[in-house]
């Protein structure tokens, strides 16, 4: 039943004890964000600390706002108990807020899917058009149906990166896979080449593969895993991709050099990154090598791209203290450089 604040409102057994105060309007944090009749109903349903689920679509005044506020996240129902019926309690507006903006990244990244899919068709299409009236310049895009071919171009691509290197693999093959499978990289790209794959989460299950992915990580390769990639990619730097036209992209692949394609796929892999889970090493470093906490904090935001003066904003510090930081970090790994203390904490398991 709906109560005044600071008022305790018996149901059957349980105590519901409202605000001390009626809080103010959170609107401003949702203006924009969600239809405004929604906006009201979450402020009606915060004013009254909720209502028994059965009588929410009349408290509310339409049943479609009682599914908008629980899909969002800005409501939730308690289930009902022997001495209780189930209850409509609104979210915390943090909370609620959290939810609103996860619905809209969920959305984004839909959005996204749908684009990088409409380029790699708008790529193919163009790859036709080439073959049949030569309009489309061949060092743009260009269809590689040689499996000879196709097999070197995937195997010497990385060699073209200078600084990105990203793939996504769901370890299709022709035939069973085995240790040579493995594409670490190279000796000679450490610290200067950000390594960076995908794998589709199905794929650790075999020992052959969480063998292959490790010998990558030992190698210095970022990876992450998801629950499901669709297709193989290849990316280097702002320059080269490389995408099947088959699951397995034995039998024909597109060799994409166009800027504008490769943009869009390279948006699309950091959407899919940030969604990943990070693999984590096999041998998580000893304890007693671990960074001291202040080391790890610097250390952890270095990694996730912070320059000096954002770092030693998000944790308080100086700048100053932030460089010496850095440089008892790349000390204590043996390195010069924020690239090669990344790859280097990444091999030691000090950052998933």
């Amino acid at each position: 039943m709906p109560h005044l604040p600071g008022v305790r409102a018996s149901l059957g057994g349980r105590v519901v004890v409202a605000d001390l105060a009626v809080p103010a309007s959170m609107e401003h944090l949702f203006r924009g964000l969600v239809e405004q009749e929604v906006i009201d109903a979450y402020e009606q349903l915060r004013a009254s600390n909720g209502c028994r689920k059965d009588q929410a679509a009349a408290f509310l005044g339409d049943p479609a706002l009682v599914s908008a506020l629980t899909s969002r996240g800005m409501a939730h129902i308690l289930p009902h108990t022997p001495a209780d019926p189930a209850w409509l309690r609104p979210a915390p507006p943090d909370i609620a807020l959290q939810g609103v903006l996860a619905g809209h990244l969920h959305r984004m990244a839909q959005d996204q899917e749908l684009l990088a899919e409409g380029h790699r068709r708008l790529a193919d299409t163009q790859a036709r058009a080439s073959s049949m009236n030569d309009r489309l310049p061949e060092h743009l895009v260009s269809v590689v149906s040689d499996r000879a071919e196709i097999s070197e171009l995937s195997a010497s691509l990385v060699n073209t990166a200078r600084k990105d290197w990203m793939t996504l693999e769901n370890l299709a093959a022709d035939m069973p896979l085995t240790e040579d499978f493995a594409q670490p990289p190279l000796p000679a790209a450490a610290g200067q080449v950000r390594c960076r794959s995908i794998y589709d989460a199905a794929a650790i299950e075999d020992p052959v593969t969480r063998q292959i992915i490790q010998a990558c990580a030992d190698a210095g390769e970022q990876a992450r895993l998801l629950p499901s990639v669709p297709m193989k990619m290849k990316l280097a730097d702002y320059n080269t991709a490389l995408l099947p036209l088959t699951p397995n992209g034995t039998a024909g692949a597109l060799l994409i050099r166009a800027p504008v394609i490769i943009g869009a796929l390279r948006d699309y892999f950091e959407l899919l990154w940030d969604r990943g889970t990070p693999l984590r090493p096999q041998h998580p470093a000893p304890p007693a090598d671990r960074l001291p906490s202040a080391l790890q904090a610097v250390l952890e935001l270095m990694a996730e791209g912070l320059n000096d003066a954002a770092i030693a904003r998000r944790l308080g510090i100086s700048v100053g203290t932030v460089r010496r930081y850095i440089a008892a970090i790349t000390d204590r790994l043996g390195v010069s450089g924020r690239f090669a203390a990344g790859a280097a904490a990444q091999r030691r398991g000090w950052i998933g």
